[in-house]
């Protein structure tokens, strides 16, 4: 196996979505007490804690606006570059959107790694963003203590097909794009515990981008659509079933999952993430094992795409998905708000 020279996870103290700061502190971030003048072609903005931002254009499209970056959950500086870029993309498709442009954000310690190295990153990029059909135009670099590196992006919509995590309806049916568990892996590597063969399925999985999302903006079926990344799939699911004012049932048995995910839970690789997700939202989900809370609480970098699918929806929902190569079932459905927690687990 061909060695690394510079192990780009030993530079840096989190790794990918994993280094979000939690929810609870950045509802307080987003906090203000300044009242502004809100802009009426911001069809989606902050006070939605949705995936991007989305201007309206005024000719029936409208324009998506998204960053993300983070340091890095790989060693290999190529690898790093292309799920950064997988990432930060995603945000696009989640909005149903097709991406556009991308320009590039580094942080780079050059007092630690070589620039040939960053280059690297870069190269692995545009490679990302060549498979996406869109361009690395340009960006902005600084010295920095640890290796950072993301994309901002812009992408497009036709605004009767935007989709939203906040927009679903009681008796919609969840599904789940790609299965959960890289926040673990991630954790097995920093450890020196990852054996190789789920090496190859954690890289597969967040180098995957998730084109879908278009496809799914077409959809009349789907109503409401989100990616699940640092917060995990409660999270995430939490601001959806919050922002669409229902609660979700979750099917265990039925949530995708990575096969090898209890071999390293049984030696104890838990993310740091995980446990300060569950610090922010745990109050709100029923009672759970800890398995499930390790698994459903995980955070992931370049997740898959959480999707609520009306009941009327599924079967064209599940059709074109089986066209793509994909076959899901729904883990879960939403219904109204009661006394109960926001999220019950089965």
């Amino acid at each position: 196996m061909e060695t690394i020279p510079f192990k780009l996870t030993q530079y840096s103290h989190g790794a990918g979505c994993g280094c979000k700061i939690s929810p609870a502190i950045l509802d307080k971030i987003l906090h203000s007490p300044v009242t502004y003048q809100p802009d009426a072609r911001l069809l989606v903005g902050n006070d939605k804690r949705d995936d991007a931002a989305v201007l309206d254009l005024g000719n029936g499209t409208a324009l998506i606006s998204t960053t993300d970056f983070f340091m890095p959950i790989v060693d290999d500086a190529y690898d790093f570059g292309r799920i950064a870029s997988a990432n930060a993309i995603s945000d696009v498709y989640a909005m149903g959107g097709k991406p556009v442009l991308a320009i590039a954000i580094l942080g780079w310690p050059i007092d630690k790694l070589p620039p040939d190295v960053a280059q690297r990153v870069l190269e692995g990029a545009r490679s990302i963003c060549a498979e996406a059909g869109i361009t690395l135009a340009g960006g902005h670099s600084i010295d920095c203590p640890e290796p950072v590196f993301g994309l901002a992006v812009n992408g497009m919509v036709n605004i009767d097909q935007l989709k939203q995590n906040s927009t679903a309806i009681s008796g919609c049916q969840l599904y789940l794009t790609k299965a959960l568990g890289v926040g673990v892996l991630s954790t097995a590597q920093k450890r020196g515990l990852l054996r190789q063969e789920d090496a190859e399925i954690a890289l597969q999985s967040m180098t995957r981008l998730n084109k879908l999302g278009e496809l799914f903006g077409q959809m009349d079926g789907v109503k409401a659509m989100t990616d699940v990344t640092g917060f995990g799939l409660l999270g995430h699911l939490s601001e959806m079933c919050e922002g669409s004012g229902l609660s979700a049932v979750v099917e265990f048995d039925n949530v995708p999952v990575i096969e090898s995910i209890p071999h390293y839970l049984d030696q104890r690789c838990i993310p740091g993430g995980t446990q300060r997700n569950w610090a922010s939202y745990g109050h709100k989900i029923g009672e759970l094992t800890d398995f499930q809370k390790y698994v459903l609480a995980d955070p992931q970098t370049s997740g898959g795409l959480l999707v609520a699918v009306s009941e009327d929806g599924t079967t064209d929902f599940e059709s074109k998905l089986q066209e793509q190569g994909y076959s899901l079932r729904s883990l879960g459905y939403l219904q109204p708000q009661t006394d109960g927690p926001l999220i019950t687990v089965k």
